[in-house]
This record gives structure tokens, sequence and C-alpha cells, in this order.
């Protein structure tokens, strides 16, 4: 072999180990390796984590949001979005305050904040849109947060997502409007989701 032709083998190694190297610190790469893992991934870590676990919540959101005392990746705190049910807004950006809002704020946080609870996932879905993590909330007192928001007339069954309690879910908003219970006492149409009004339920 040249020596022409071996120093261009050597040349062309050591612009390739250049490349290699900086793709190494390129924060290209970098986010790349920290892209959240696969979904399978997440609901097997979220099971192991969360799962028949009880923890204590630091703070309500929301009628059905709230935050429990155990880290979620850079947050310092865990944020649970109830499932199967949907709570009116109090702090949405676009439809505000809505009727019966502070209400169902009110309610979950008279049953939930500083006291202890214990998580129960879908083994098909275990984060919302957002990033949440998607419960079912056992009280102390052995009762479900979601059950009790819709029996007590807090919340409305959320038909848009199907989960392991969607027909009784439907079926405990169903009796809390024909009682009148809660906000089914006075609510108007103009009142409830777009998406209830719709036909949601």
């Amino acid at each position: 072999m040249s020596r022409r032709r071996l120093t261009g083998i050597i040349i062309l190694c050591l612009l390739v180990a250049v490349v290699f190297v900086g793709l190494d610190h390129s924060p290209v790469v970098r986010n790349w390796q920290r892209q959240p893992k696969s979904e399978e991934q997440t609901k097997s870590r979220d099971f192991e984590k969360y799962h028949d676990k009880t923890f204590t919540v630091i703070n309500v959101v929301d009628g059905d949001t709230i935050d429990i005392n155990i880290p979620d990746g850079q947050y310092e705190r865990t944020r649970i979005r109830l499932w199967g049910v949907d709570t009116p807004e109090t702090k949405h950006p676009e439809r505000g305050v809505m009727y019966f809002g502070p209400e169902a704020a009110e309610f979950t946080c008279q049953l939930t904040l500083g006291k202890q609870v214990t998580v129960y996932l879908e083994k098909h879905r275990t984060r919302g849109y957002y990033g949440r993590l998607l419960a079912y909330v056992q009280l102390p007192d052995d009762t479900f947060l979601n059950e009790v928001l819709l029996t007590e007339g807090f919340a409305y069954a959320d038909v848009r997502f199907r989960h392991s309690f969607y027909h009784k879910y439907k079926q405990l908003e169903a009796a809390a409007r024909s009682q009148k219970k809660g906000l089914w006492e006075k609510v108007t149409p103009e009142q409830l989701p777009e998406w209830h009004r719709r036909g949601g339920s």
C-alpha cells in the first residue's frame, strides 16, 4: 500500500472519530437519548411505582385533579387525573370558572388534602394527554373518589374515553341526575361542558 493511500486512510479514520465524538456531545443526540421510553415501558414503570400503593395528597388542583407526594420525572410531585370523571373547571385558560367548579374542588379538597390515598391504575393506559397519571383513587374509608364525585353530583361521567367502569360511572351519573344531587339540581344545558352538550353521555 502506498504511503499516500495509507495517510489518506489514517486521516479518514481521524475524521470519523472526530464526527462521532462531536455527535456524542451534541445536544440533538443528548435530547434523543432523553426521549421518553416506549408506552409499554412507561406503563410497566408506572405500575411498579404507583399501583396499589398509598401516598399523601399534598395539593388539590381541581375537583378531578390532585397531587401526591412522590416525584414524577422532573417534577417534585405526581399529578393525578381521575379516571372516568370530569368535574367543572375552575382554572381552565379558556373556559374559566364553570358552574359548580369551586364546589367540586372544595369537595375533593375536604376528602383528600393531607390524607393518605391508595392509587389504582388501568393496564391499558396509565397516562393522559398532558402526561398526568390516570388513576382511581381510594379514600381512607375505602370508597373511591371517582365514584363519590359522581354519586354526590360533583362530576360528570366522562364517556370520551373507555375504562373498566365505563358503564357503572354512567349509571352513577344518571342516578345523581334523577335525584337532582349537587350540580344536577340547578344546572342548565349551557353550563355543561361542550362534549356533554354534544350528547357525550
